[in-house]
């Protein structure tokens, strides 16, 4: 299976480090603006093919599927361009600038008979992954109430300056991970209530978030985030979880500690590897980035739809809207009106 990607930026770099670590599949063409990182990257990872415009790469074609790597105002254009193409499509998160972007998206794919998913890793690291199924085995009964949170002081803007310049921040990038781990445990949710802040005078978005949300089955989860959280031991990248069931609780706690509480208590060290080529402590995201590329190549192998897919997702990104758009007008919003 052959493969483009568009984008060799900051975090792209470990993508292109997971699409070498999968058997079956080669990266055949890159494709950036920025001619020094298309460069860069061509040569630490072996490309012959290098574009700075992504409708030449699609009309030379040679390859199965393309990985977007690019910023959210691009994906509309390159989504669409590439369903023309005829390639199936995995697409960075956040997936659309709106919703009206994200159905015309999915809508592109469905109508060339291509698979669309979305690089949302999060819920593909391997400690959420043991987490999710713990509560799907029903060894905690049915969950009733979730808290999903992420709080750091960690310098994300280092890597990724253009963070500090949008006018959306926390939700849209990080908010937007951790509402589809409330999605995973929970389901789709109905209501949302919103609250955020800037803490750092240096950024132009929202630093801080706290959402409310009820779901479909009754339950209610509080998903939280910060990037203005002073804390040490620095738990970056961890997402921490409380979960209560009807037979019991279950806690990811800092340090990839995984506590099961019921009859009989069991507490777990779920600590991701360090694959050869990750770091710490990114080595969390990188490994789920990895995981998430596997099965992406997997579904498109069977003819199933991704976990993941551009359908689903929507509904991660009417979280977001949601989210926005509560905290803006102080009220509750219904996700049926988004």
């Amino acid at each position: 299976m052959k493969g483009a990607v568009i984008g060799c930026g900051f975090f792209a770099q470990n993508q292109l480090q997971a699409w070498r670590d999968i058997t079956g599949v080669e990266i055949v063409a890159l494709c950036d603006r920025d001619e020094d990182r298309l460069n860069a990257s061509a040569a630490t990872f072996d490309v012959a093919r290098c574009y700075s415009d992504a409708a030449e790469m699609f009309a030379a074609g040679g390859f199965d599927f393309v990985d977007i790597a690019t910023t959210v105002e691009s994906h509309r254009a390159l989504v669409e361009m590439a369903a023309q193409a005829g390639v199936h499509i995995i697409c960075q998160k956040p997936f659309a600038e709106n919703m009206i972007d994200a159905r015309a998206m999915v809508d592109a794919a469905d109508a060339a008979g291509k698979t669309l998913m979305v690089h949302e890793n999060f819920r593909w690291q391997s400690a959420i992954q043991t987490a999710l199924n713990v509560v799907k085995s029903g060894t905690i009964g049915e969950p009733f109430f979730g808290r999903v949170s992420f709080r750091s002081g960690y310098d994300v803007f280092s890597g990724q300056p253009y963070l500090a310049e949008g006018e959306r921040f926390i939700i849209e990038d990080l908010g937007i991970h951790i509402l589809d781990i409330a999605r995973a445990f929970f389901g789709d949710a109905t209501h949302v209530a919103a609250t955020t802040r800037r803490i750092n005078p240096d950024i132009k978005g929202e630093d801080v978030a706290t959402m409310l949300l009820t779901h479909e089955g009754g339950a209610t989860t509080v998903v939280d985030c910060s990037y203005a959280t002073r804390r040490m031991p620095e738990t970056f990248p961890q997402s921490l979880l409380e979960i209560d069931g009807t037979l019991g609780t279950l806690r990811l706690e800092a340090g990839y500690r995984l506590t099961v509480q019921t009859d009989e208590d069991t507490e777990r060290d779920v600590s991701p590897p360090l694959l050869p080529w990750a770091e710490k402590p990114w080595h969390n995201i990188q490994e789920s980035v990895r995981t998430i590329q596997q099965h992406f190549v997997d579904c498109i192998r069977a003819g199933r739809q991704p976990e993941t897919s551009g359908a689903d997702n929507i509904r991660t990104l009417a979280l977001v809207e949601a989210a926005y758009l509560s905290a803006a007008q102080k009220r509750t919003v219904a996700l049926a009106d988004i």
